[in-house]
């Protein structure tokens, strides 16, 4: 199941981020398009990839508020939707939980 909890749309720019299990392991999916991407990329298209194991997800799961064996998606789905997905990625970018990330901007 993929779960889209940002989709934001700001003149010409378009911001989307989903979140998906696969393997057991939390993907974070991310792209902006749109002039604002300029600074990153000379076509308009940003995207990046992120992965947090599946080892670390409990953790991810305490900083985010939820309760011990809560299902990750189902606690970002309700807690942490559109403008909130921000602070879902802050959290992560705080957390010091290893995260594999790939990006590409054209």
């Amino acid at each position: 199941m993929n779960l889209r909890i940002r989709d934001e749309h700001e003149g010409r720019d378009h911001r989307v981020l989903e979140v998906y299990l696969e393997a057991e392991d939390l993907h974070i999916d991310g792209w902006d398009r749109g002039p604002g991407t300029s600074l990153i990329s000379g076509d308009g298209e940003y995207e990046w990839w992120k992965t947090v194991a599946a080892h670390d997800i409990p953790r991810l799961v305490e900083l985010l508020g939820g309760k011990p064996g809560e299902y990750i998606l189902t606690l970002l789905e309700r807690d942490y939707m559109g403008p909130k997905s921000y602070e879902f990625e802050r959290i992560l970018r705080e957390s010091g939980i290893p995260v594999e990330m790939r990006t590409w901007g054209g």
